[in-house]
């Protein structure tokens, strides 16, 4: 091509994009009326039925709606009792008859809960639900419970405590809050082993992965949809790529007793969480990784930054497993919508919506949602807190922050020229439900 045709293609390119409508160029200031078109979205935005993609639902003296306890705490302003968005909160769910959640007052609640559980069946859990406007959502539980229905209620089973099968007392004195986690890891390993039929660890390292492979197929059998790990709480998340031969020199050493050091039990749990992603991709079961701030004041923000996993969900030998970053990496958000330029990681929100306000959610969303909005999934986080931020209560919170959130980021978006508010919808279906559901398969009618 020579300098005249070259002149002439971009003189072409240039009147063709001059010829533009306006509303393509996108702008740094919103140019639209911002609250009216959150309105306009917001009403219809509410009418969009959700898929929970993180909670883990259940009554308050269920031990099986998490693979741990929750350690004594300084809890964020949100989370606390004192938040007067919880009455608002009863009020919905329960038509609760009071302006405050006094100790008095939340014995009716409490009453209100026992009976439903005394008299059994999916019906509260599933009402539950419907109130929320949630169609169906996944359960993160050490096992399901008969009360929920698993047509409406999806289980993702945890796989942590694989990484501890040795003596942990070097592993619990780092810190008082894994006093309380590692325990009930060891709890939930031996009760895979009892669901194995064994009763120590097998002789050799071959047979410790064999059984964790079963387990994996066992739990899949039984409804499971993935896997989760809430590693963070325990250890760095950056997860070395040890030699088989290491790792396996490690367990013959410690299976049978004794106390690894740091660096020996690091290399086992390196080359065994990785096996784990390895087992995910061919089983077709996600893996989920928490990857934000924890419950407890010891959880170290250092050890669980998202970035530590880079090298876990880039490397190509993985590309065959499916990766959802629980929790979205916060406060690192920035970082974290970085991982899901790779094909097979996906984003949940879950936790912010009760962490922080929609203030603040809304500029995590939009964030994410402006960079690869398939990637964005919606999530409760629903979990029995205490008396007054049960998982009923979480639920509401939830769903409530952030259709409000997304509403606002949208707006903000149509009002910028970003997007149009067709596409603000399409977006907003994908992030509460169509980006997530397409991951699994369908549940059971």
């Amino acid at each position: 091509m020579n300098r005249k045709q070259i002149q002439w293609v971009l003189a072409a390119v240039l009147a063709a994009a001059g010829a533009l409508p306006a509303w393509a160029q996108a702008r740094a200031l919103p140019s639209g009326d911002v609250q009216a078109i959150y309105q306009r979205l917001l009403e219809k935005i509410k009418t969009i039925k959700i898929f929970d993609h993180h909670a883990h639902p259940g009554y308050g003296d269920d031990s099986d709606v998490d693979a741990q306890a929750t350690p004594p705490q300084h809890l964020p302003l949100r989370e606390r009792e004192t938040n007067p968005e919880l009455v608002a909160a009863v009020k919905a769910l329960f038509d609760y008859p009071y302006s405050d959640l006094s100790e008095e007052h939340m014995r009716w609640l409490q009453e209100r809960s026992a009976a439903a559980e005394k008299a059994g069946g999916t019906g509260y859990w599933d009402h539950i639900l419907d109130l929320c406007g949630i169609e169906s959502g996944v359960a993160n539980r050490v096992a399901m419970a008969s009360y929920l229905d698993p047509k409406r209620f999806r289980w993702v089973f945890f796989a942590d405590s694989f990484l501890f099968p040795f003596d942990n007392k070097i592993v619990t004195g780092e810190n008082p809050d894994e006093g309380v986690y590692i325990p009930l890891q060891e709890k939930v390993l031996h009760r895979y082993m009892q669901q194995a039929g064994i009763s120590r660890l097998p002789d050799s390292f071959d047979a410790y992965l064999a059984f964790v492979s079963r387990i994996l197929e066992e739990n899949q059998k039984k409804g499971g949809i993935a896997e989760k790990f809430e590693a963070g709480y325990f250890r760095s998340l950056y997860f070395a790529d040890p030699p088989r031969q290491a790792a396996a020199g490690v367990y013959q050493k410690f299976h049978a007793g004794g106390v690894p050091t740091p660096e020996e039990y690091k290399t086992f749990q390196d080359y065994v969480f990785r096996y784990l992603v390895t087992e995910g991709g061919r089983l077709h079961l996600p893996v989920h990784i928490h990857t934000a701030v924890g419950e407890g004041d010891y959880f170290s923000l250092r050890k669980g930054d998202v970035l530590n996993l880079e090298n876990i969900v880039k490397d190509p030998r993985y590309l065959n497993t499916t990766f959802v970053l629980i929790h979205g990496g916060y406060p690192y958000f920035r970082e974290v919508i970085w991982l899901a330029s790779m094909k097979n990681v996906y984003i949940d929100s879950s936790e912010i919506e009760t962490l922080v306000y929609p203030s603040e959610l809304k500029n995590v969303l939009k964030f994410w949602l402006e960079t690869y909005p398939d990637k964005i999934t919606f999530g409760t986080d629903s979990y029995p807190y205490s008396a007054a931020l049960g998982s009923e209560e979480t639920y509401w919170l939830g769903v409530y922050s952030a259709r409000d959130a997304l509403a606002a980021a949208l707006a903000e978006m149509v009002a910028s020229n970003e997007v149009t508010e067709d596409k603000a919808l399409e977006i907003a279906r994908g992030y509460l439900h169509d980006n997530a559901v397409s991951l699994y398969p369908p549940a059971p009618r």
